[in-house]
């Protein structure tokens, strides 16, 4: 398989969409990776395993409807393998092998036979130093933005998921990139305060446009320098509570075509004014986990 990703927006061909199957029961509160989740199991409102089945069925629906070739994870018994796109990301025509929470490693052995497919010269892995996850990976043509946190206490927070030393990682494999980072807001408390990956706060669309949050942003110029690159007029920015419901976390199938939760009215509203096409599925229960569509999915080839 000839991987090829240059940006977030390009004619999907082929992707990996997480699962729900054998999920697992609801986690202890202990066990929690984000403060969403948290929330929800403290409420007993934790999403029901049969629901978020149903949720990634109408995304699958979806990708069939527009001919792209979809691939699944091996079912690992109870186990959460929704969220494809923590544990691995490509970039050009190079899978990278994301260094994630440890406890999550196998859920890489199960795509394992995807990757297979690849070119072993075109698979990389960054030194275990190096902490990086493809949600706060964005690919965008000569450029790619990457979410980080650079507070000295990084190692306290396990909502800290990409430090500057897999910045810098990416920044030396890709060096005919332009990489810029963002300092991301960061709480393990309080989900309203949280961009847990930069595709919880920004996430380009189209060819020129962008949704953003301010206040997911610990530093207003980096901010500002996002603003002045999409241009203002070309900027849906999104509320706190917008961000905490994930409305960033759409997913493109291609320049026109944008895969959004139902429920996103306003930015739905505001898609549709700007001429794209929106296909609206039911992801309530998922992002009961800090995640939307672009969390689960994971990228292959775009024209």
């Amino acid at each position: 398989m000839k991987l090829n990703i240059q940006n977030e927006t390009s004619h999907l061909k082929a992707v990996i969409l997480g699962t729900a199957k054998s999920n697992g029961p609801t986690p202890k509160l202990e066990e929690a990776y984000d403060p969403k989740s948290a929330e929800h199991i403290k409420a007993g409102t934790y999403p029901l395993e049969a629901d978020m089945i149903l949720e990634m069925e109408a995304v699958a629906e979806v990708f069939r409807k527009y001919d792209v070739t979809v691939y699944r994870p091996d079912i690992i018994a109870n186990c959460n393998q929704i969220f494809s796109r923590d544990i691995g990301f490509v970039i050009n025509d190079i899978f990278v092998k994301a260094n994630i929470l440890p406890n999550r490693e196998e859920e890489l052995d199960a795509i394992q036979y995807i990757i297979d497919k690849i070119d072993p010269k075109k698979v990389i892995r960054p030194p275990e130093e190096a902490h990086i996850e493809g949600g706060d990976v964005i690919v965008w043509n000569d450029y790619i933005f990457i979410g980080t946190y650079r507070g000295k206490d990084y190692a306290d927070y396990i909502v800290a998921r990409t430090n500057m030393e897999g910045v810098d990682f990416i920044a030396h494999t890709f060096p005919n990139k332009i990489v810029k980072s963002f300092d991301l807001r960061k709480s393990q408390t309080n989900a309203m305060d949280n961009a847990l990956h930069l595709d919880c706060c920004f996430q380009p669309i189209g060819t020129d446009k962008a949704i953003l949050h301010k206040n997911g942003f610990l530093v207003e110029k980096e901010y500002e320098w996002l603003v002045n690159f999409f241009g203002k007029d070309n900027i849906f920015e999104i509320t706190k509570e917008e961000m905490y419901n994930m409305n960033s976390n759409v997913f493109s199938i291609s320049e026109d075509v944008i895969i959004s939760e139902k429920n996103f009215t306003r930015l739905n509203t505001w898609l549709r004014e700007k001429g794209f096409t929106v296909e609206e599925v039911p992801y309530a229960e998922i992002a009961k986990q800090e995640g939307l569509l672009r969390c689960s999915t994971l990228p292959l080839i775009r024209d």
